[in-house]
């Protein structure tokens, strides 16, 4: 297993530079070059771009990993960010809230700012507003319902590969859905992204399979 150092990444991208830098770094030493690294490459930028403007003083911790298999390397893409908020944090996010959810989760994207905000503001499952919950949202359409042994305990996971397979079993009947999907950099290039919502963390994880 192959880390970085940890990138800190703020609301107003201050720290994007320097997550880029460490993102090439991350593909000389693993020996990737071409599409592959150029994908490494974007896909941090994508997850950087999902914590723009989240609130005023966020702070995300980023960092690259990767895991050699029989098959080639799993290279992860990690964003971890604190739930302690001061007041005038909890305010923003209750102003966020309120204007309106519908435009604050177009894309996909948006869908994971807006889970960030969501663990951010309420501690539990039971305190989601109601439109979350529904069986058709995007977040319960995503969301792991049974959580193997090996998952961080009392965490929440919302799968962007859940996602995908839920609408893929009612693929006409989300048609939009679907196109929203295949216009996103980040779904197209990714083989998953994990969202995990603990009482203390988000953690955001890109994964991406790369064949040797």
């Amino acid at each position: 297993m192959m880390t970085t150092d940890i990138v800190h990444i703020n609301s107003d991208l201050k720290g994007k530079e320097e997550a880029v830098i460490t993102a090439d770094s991350f593909n000389k030493r693993n020996g990737l070059s071409g599409k592959d690294a150029l994908h490494i490459r974007l896909l941090t930028e994508e997850i950087i771009c999902a914590v723009h403007d989240i609130m005023d003083g966020f702070i995300g911790n980023l960092w690259l990993e990767s895991e050699e298999t029989q098959d080639g390397v799993i290279c992860r893409i990690s964003l971890s960010a604190q739930r302690a908020m001061s007041p005038s944090q909890e305010e923003q996010l209750l102003m966020l809230a309120t204007s309106g959810q519908n435009e604050n989760s177009m894309g996909i994207l948006g869908k994971i700012r807006e889970a960030i905000r969501l663990n951010m503001k309420f501690t539990n499952e039971t305190e989601l507003p109601a439109e979350y919950k529904a069986a058709d949202s995007w977040y319960e359409l995503g969301r792991e319902k049974k959580l193997s042994s090996s998952d961080k305990v009392g965490a929440i996971l919302w799968s962007l590969e859940n996602y995908r397979s839920s609408l893929s079993e009612q693929r006409e009947a989300n048609a939009d859905k679907w196109e929203e999907l295949e216009r996103s950099i980040i779904a197209r290039l990714s083989n998953d992204v994990k969202i995990w919502l603990t009482d203390e963390t988000t953690e955001i994880v890109i994964e991406k399979r790369i064949k040797r």
